[in-house]
């Protein structure tokens, strides 16, 4: 039987993917976001996709799923922002923690930018996993620093993950190992893509595009449109052949001269996302989407550990 999982801040996916594909079946899913719902809805009618305020939400109908499952906002604890931390009217750890509280689920996983490692957040990251800890029967917490090219996604994109497994449930949590032989380059991943319209400078253009890429910025609401990021951002994809100032409507045509930009299924594949997954909205709605997502390769690698520790009981110990 699958075990059983509840979604929160569900954005395009990435995450609720990777959790699927780690042998979850989800019974609820939920996203402020609508363009998010509708692509979460487009490409699993079957989810039950809720677009509402997370704080709203009741999660005591769901109370005993194996797992609670989320990508909490990231700006409160980004350096890119003034990192105000719980201060930030923003940070939704604390409706996370009540959620833990109403649902009591067997494991906990929520992910967030690599800032809330920052030594400035030790005290929130210790008040997280104390509070946590002490519900109900009690759980296990850890965080981990994972870097998604270490599960063959072609971008750096380090995250910082929570873990929690609840006491009594009776497993032994160890976090995935990174196999970074197995990660393509961007010239290799996103070769065929570059090519569907016949550009005649594609080859050329993956023998420069030699390494992985740098982490996809998503971009908030407050931001004017689709690009890869600040100046250092672009011009880290400038070194890859890659102008980063937009996306691109369709891959470049026959005679195209010059650097090319990602269409929104390039930054998708680039996340991890498959191919046959798609994305609702408009162009800077749908990259929105693939920025700010969970990667799922990444997702899936913790959700299988997870899931080793629910259902191949042994004795316990701390997770990480």
């Amino acid at each position: 039987m699958s075990l059983t999982s509840v979604e929160i801040c569900a954005g395009g996916g990435g995450q609720a993917l990777g959790v699927e594909r780690a042998g979850y079946a989800h019974q609820a899913l939920i996203d402020a976001d609508g363009p998010s719902c509708e692509t979460l809805r487009l490409n699993r009618p079957e989810w039950n996709v809720t677009q509402g305020d997370i704080c709203a939400f009741d999660g005591k109908p769901y109370k005993g799923a194996d797992l609670l499952a989320g990508g909490v906002p990231c700006p409160p604890f980004s350096v890119a922002g003034k990192q105000l931390g719980k201060a930030d009217e923003r940070n939704l750890f604390p409706e996370a923690i009540r959620l833990v509280d109403e649902i009591r689920p067997r494991a906990v996983m929520l992910e967030n930018v690599r800032g809330i490692l920052d030594p400035v957040f030790a005290d929130y990251r210790t008040h997280i996993s104390s509070v946590i800890g002490s519900i109900g029967r009690g759980y296990i917490t850890g965080w981990k620093l994972l870097n998604a090219s270490g599960f063959g996604v072609p971008q750096l994109r380090p995250r910082a993950v929570f873990v929690a497994i609840r006491k009594d449930a009776g497993g032994e949590f160890d976090w995935p190992q990174p196999q970074d032989f197995l990660t393509p380059t961007v010239g290799e991943a996103l070769y065929d893509l570059m090519a569907a319209n016949g550009w005649q400078g594609a080859r050329a253009w993956r023998a420069g595009a030699d390494k992985i890429a740098p982490t996809l910025v998503g971009g908030s609401k407050k931001h004017g449109g689709p690009d890869l990021g600040p100046t250092r951002a672009r011009a880290a994809w400038a070194a890859l052949g890659v102008d980063g100032l937009g996306i691109a409507d369709a891959p470049p045509p026959r005679d195209f001269a010059g650097m090319p930009r990602l269409t929104v299924r390039m930054a998708a594949r680039v996340q991890g996302f498959p191919d046959d997954w798609e994305f609702s909205g408009r162009k800077t709605a749908a990259y929105r989407q693939v920025g700010n997502a969970f990667p799922p390769p990444v997702a899936r690698a913790v959700g299988l550990q997870i899931a080793q520790a629910l259902t191949a009981p042994r004795l316990l110990r701390a997770a990480g």
